[in-house]
């Protein structure tokens, strides 16, 4: 009667409904029983005893980066093996649907932190689309590990319409017959079921390669025009904008946020990144959960996008990209294409006063803290100052300043020198009030992206770890049910998407958790060589006792920190269309 039986966990549907003991029978990709009651096993090939855990709905990740390691590695293994079982790709406007390996590769390869030489070489080898339709049904035929959903680009459209070098002058605007083909694109990639479009408007996320290079992404250089007409036809379709504004400047955030007011229309989906709870300026998290509210009750439908863990992130060297928002780390990272010439900018006396003044210039909207007391060092070949930070080494050294204590041990070590330090969402009760707005969406990992930056792949398994202890504390400020929904059904709904739930009917992407191992080994470091990117090393989150088995459209795909046969041999996931 069935392929597959899960007896006896404690059963989340993704609705938030209360949850319950259950037995699930999956036959053909899909739940076809919830029952009270044991089901009949006789000549099910594969029984999964799910007593004392919990069954869950496959998580969705609304903010990856996986548009290049999904041609290599389809696989995406290190998010299903946390229990993401549907990823979106085509964030922050950079999509590979429309523009070559080169162009792919000036957008991705600095932004993103993805080494340029393998997103240029999987682009122009690997590409055999010339549409968005045609790129949708490419990665339907591939063995995919998870589903796959995706945004289109909007920095994408504009390098192929426009050229990369014209889509990135101040001075160039489209002329009407170009942008009625940027317009047609983005109506042949709903067509498509793409579930929207991304557009960037971030002024610190630059440009790789040699023609344009340290130019910020195309999306950045549209005109309001240009943006209210895209905007216009999302909204009309009932698609999502996802939107990065430009921290620095508060009128490109209202801008966005305002671009979902209903009043008088239909109201513009819209998701926009946020470093909520930012170290910088700890007054703003008390702004995002207002703006949502009023957002929302003047019709829009609006959400912020939240990292619910710290956002702890690492770097070699100089190579940390919230350097890029002020001008003399920007200066260092146009040269991270030429080390020497970085080496001797690094050293050169006049360059470090004005990185002196932009360390102390603490005003204004920022990302970095700009705090080297609090950036600690974790390698380094002078094993002397490991442990500590870059303003502990300048008082030893005789109460040298911070930035150039900093930018001495870099000109000794360049990248073998590696620090962390925590940017934002790192007060626990802040966090836990943001993880409950409903003017929230719990998601912005960036997997696949900043392969040597940061590990979110088990964001949400940290997320129910935390709600977990505080309703054992007896200080709950979300139920498990409801963390599950906000993390799977509440997702899939707000995107069109058909994933998310665990009820008779509903696709079969399925988690099985062991909730005795929501621990602190959610929060361990490591790294594993990612062969796709010769063997570059990625840092990773390995719990592998806390997810005891993933089902992807019914399919048995990971379990227990182990592959199955099935996943990369066979396609598990599917390219969802949005609804």
């Amino acid at each position: 009667m069935f392929d597959s039986i899960i007896s006896g966990g404690r059963h989340f549907d993704g609705t938030g409904a209360p949850a319950a003991v259950r037995h699930l029978g999956i036959r053909d990709g899909r739940v076809v029983a919830v029952s009270e009651t044991p089901l009949d096993e006789t000549d099910c090939p594969r029984v999964i005893d799910a007593t004392d855990k919990w069954v869950i709905p496959g998580i969705i990740d609304i903010h990856t980066h996986y548009d290049i390691e999904v041609l290599l590695d389809p696989t995406l293994s290190e998010s299903v093996r946390h229990g993401v079982t549907t990823v979106l790709v085509g964030s922050c406007s950079l999509s590979t649907v429309h523009v070559d390996g080169e162009t792919a590769g000036d957008l991705f390869g600095r932004v993103e932190a993805i080494p340029r030489e393998y997103v240029v070489s999987a682009v122009n080898e690997l590409k055999s689309w010339s549409s968005a339709a045609e790129y949708a049904a490419a990665l339907d035929a591939l063995p995919l590990g998870p589903n796959i959903a995706g945004f289109v680009g909007h920095s994408d459209i504009r390098a192929a319409v426009l050229g990369l070098d014209r889509a990135t002058r101040d001075e160039v605007k489209p002329s009407k017959e170009e942008l009625a083909e940027i317009e047609a694109k983005l109506v042949e990639a709903l067509d498509a079921g793409f579930v929207g479009m991304s557009s960037q408007q971030l002024m610190f996320d630059k440009l790789d390669g040699e023609v344009c290079r340290s130019r910020t992404l195309p999306s950045t250089y549209a005109a309001r025009k240009e943006r209210r007409r895209l905007n216009a036809i999302l909204r009309k379709r009932g698609r999502a904008l996802q939107g990065g504004p430009d921290i620095a400047d508060p009128t490109s955030l209202v801008g966005m946020a305002a671009s979902s007011i209903g009043l008088f229309r239909k109201g513009l989906k819209v998701s926009l990144l946020s470093a909520a709870d930012i170290k910088a300026i700890p007054g703003a998290s008390k702004m995002f959960p207002l703006v949502g509210k009023i957002i929302n009750g003047l019709g829009g439908n609006f959400r912020w996008q939240h990292l619910p863990v710290p956002f702890e992130v690492y770097s070699d060297g100089i190579a940390l990209p919230v350097f890029e928002e002020f001008g003399s780390g920007a200066a260092a990272l146009h040269l991270s294409n030429q080390i020497e010439e970085q080496r001797h900018l690094l050293q050169d006396e006049e360059y470090r006063r004005s990185f002196r003044k932009d360390y102390d210039n603490k005003y204004g909207p920022r990302a970095w803290h700009r705090d080297f007391f609090d950036a600690d060092i974790v390698a380094c070949p002078d094993e002397s100052v490991i442990g500590k930070t870059f303003g502990q080494v300048g008082v030893e050294r005789g109460g040298v300043h911070p930035v150039d204590a900093f930018l001495d041990l870099v000109v000794e070590h360049g990248d073998k020198i590696r620090w962390r330090t925590t940017i934002s969402n790192h007060r626990p009760d802040v966090a836990d009030v943001l993880s409950a707005d409903p003017s929230v969406q719990l998601g912005f990992s960036d997997a696949g992206a900043h392969l040597r930056n940061m590990a979110f792949y088990n964001f949400g398994l940290r997320l129910l770890r935390r709600v977990k202890d505080a309703q054992s504390k007896e200080n709950p400020f979300m139920t498990v049910e409801r963390a599950v929904h906000r993390l799977t059904g509440e997702l899939a709904d707000w995107y069109g998407i058909d994933a998310g739930h665990l009820r008779e009917g509903d696709r079969a992407d399925v988690v099985v958790i062991d909730p005795a191992h929501l621990d602190d080994s959610l929060n361990a470091y490591a790294e594993h060589p990612i062969e796709v990117f010769g063997n570059l090393s990625r840092m990773v989150n390995r719990n592998d006792e806390t997810v005891t088995a993933v089902l992807i459209n019914g399919n048995y795909v990971f379990g227990n920190g182990e592959r199955s046969e099935a996943l990369g041999t066979t396609r598990n996931g599917r390219f969802l269309p949005a609804k």
